[in-house]
């Protein structure tokens, strides 16, 4: 009878260990009831940090730490920062609220969040440089690589497929291969090679065949940095620190938290919260999770002010030829000749807007991510070498709740750049 107990338990152990972060996975969804109940409230004020970098944006910099505080008062997020570069240049750095409640952490300018895909337009910018160094081509069929010979299905792949989502792989919710379905839910578990994470759907079902049609994926861009990696004979770590984010000064932007040995981080990494309602007062804490899997595609941690500073890099000729720019900034084909659904280009969304009276319609080119507890914006508008990141530390149900305050930035700041410009010419 003993021994019969000693294995039921083992087996409930088991079950409780394997299934739990299922149910975990789906309590943050808001599908399950959420088991516990330390909660605690988004405080109504918070501090807030400000940091001039051109005093001749002094003025709009005190405006805009009150926007986003507002803002960030607006959709109860804990904490929010944002930057914004102009003539290819960081003007501006802000945050407010705070980056842990329960220990009164303050969110500052150095504050680091989890971006989710805006890590899509780090890997473009990677890719975009062995592109300009003639050591990845676009069109070049994936068959090439070992990693193309995984999968029979993936032969006429290209990176030009993957980059655009175009290729046919399948999102994660989409992986027929059941185990790594379940590593994609489970998040405990850590891959240090971008090719051990490939096996996770290495035997999973295409979409579509190859440019026929169009379909998100993150699984897609996981793959496709493993192409890079053979590409380069460096780990994709060692490659974006080299070709990325060292020539670009990102020293605060990382492809994981759980890669990195770099004792600031420790002091800076934000806490990231789930909220118990859309834009509720009531948070708590997101669950421990290993986002190693998806770094090309969502796995990488980064500050506002850097996510700026890889937007005007992607913008300066010096780091990134205009051919190769032009063609990562223009939306990709099906083999139909039809442009795909969403007007997606080369790691990067890019359509015109329009950002008000005195600025009018601009061509811009952003991409956005969701995380566990967290979401990110970065935006790049070329005719002024500007670019725009906002980040916070919790999600909101519909993204443009969030992201909306980039467009009051840009207003703002491109507003009073005009007019000085405008009367400086006088």
């Amino acid at each position: 009878m003993k021994r019969l107990l000693i294995a039921l338990a083992i087996i409930i152990a088991l079950i409780t260990y394997f299934l739990m972060p299922v149910y975990q996975f789906y309590a943050y969804r808001h599908e399950a009831p959420m088991l516990g109940e330390s909660y605690v409230h988004v405080p109504k004020s918070g501090p807030i940090d400000n940091k001039v970098y051109d005093q001749n944006f002094h003025i709009p910099s005190e405006k805009a730490s009150r926007i986003i505080e507002e803002h960030r008062q607006s959709i109860n997020s804990p904490g929010i920062s944002a930057a914004v570069a102009i003539d290819g240049k960081l003007i501006w750095a802000g945050a407010s609220g705070w980056a842990n409640i329960e220990s009164k952490s303050p969110m500052t300018t150095a504050s680091v969040f989890r971006v989710g895909s805006t890590s899509k337009a780090l890997t473009s910018a990677l890719l975009a440089k062995l592109v300009d160094r003639d050591l990845v081509s676009l069109d070049t069929p994936i068959s090439t690589f070992s990693v193309g010979q995984l999968n029979p299905n993936w032969h006429h792949i290209t990176p030009r497929h993957l980059a655009s989502h175009m290729a046919g792989i399948p999102h994660y919710g989409e992986n027929t291969e059941l185990t790594g379905l379940y590593r994609s839910i489970a998040l405990n578990k850590h891959y240090h090679n971008v090719m051990d994470a490939t096996r996770l759907f290495d035997e999973s079902d295409l979409l579509f065949p190859a440019g026929d049609d169009f379909s998100y994926s993150s699984l897609g861009t996981v793959l496709l940095s493993t192409v890079i990696q053979e590409s380069t004979n460096s780990r994709f770590q060692d490659a974006m620190r080299d070709e990325v984010l060292q020539p670009l000064g990102m020293q605060h932007t990382y492809m994981n938290e759980k890669l990195s040995s770099d004792e600031s981080l420790a002091s800076n990494l934000v806490t990231f919260y789930w909220h118990k309602e859309d834009k509720g007062e009531l948070v708590k804490p997101w669950r421990d999770v290993d986002l190693s899997h998806r770094l090309a595609g969502g796995g990488s941690i980064s500050t506002s002010s850097d996510l700026v500073r890889l937007g005007i890099g992607f913008n300066n000729d010096d780091f990134i030829s205009a051919t190769t720019r032009e063609a990562f900034w223009t939306p990709q084909t099906l083999n139909s000749g039809k442009v795909n659904e969403q007007g997606y280009a080369i790691g990067w969304r890019v359509r015109e807007s329009d950002f008000g009276v005195g600025i009018g319609k601009l061509f811009q080119a952003n991409h956005g991510g969701v995380s566990r507890g967290a979401q990110s914006w970065l935006m790049v508008i070329p005719d002024y070498n500007m670019a725009v990141a906002v980040n916070i530390n919790a999600k909101t149900e519909h993204f443009w709740d969030f992201g909306s305050v980039s467009f009051d930035l840009v207003s703002l700041f491109l507003s009073h750049h005009i007019e000085s410009t405008q009367q400086a010419s006088k």
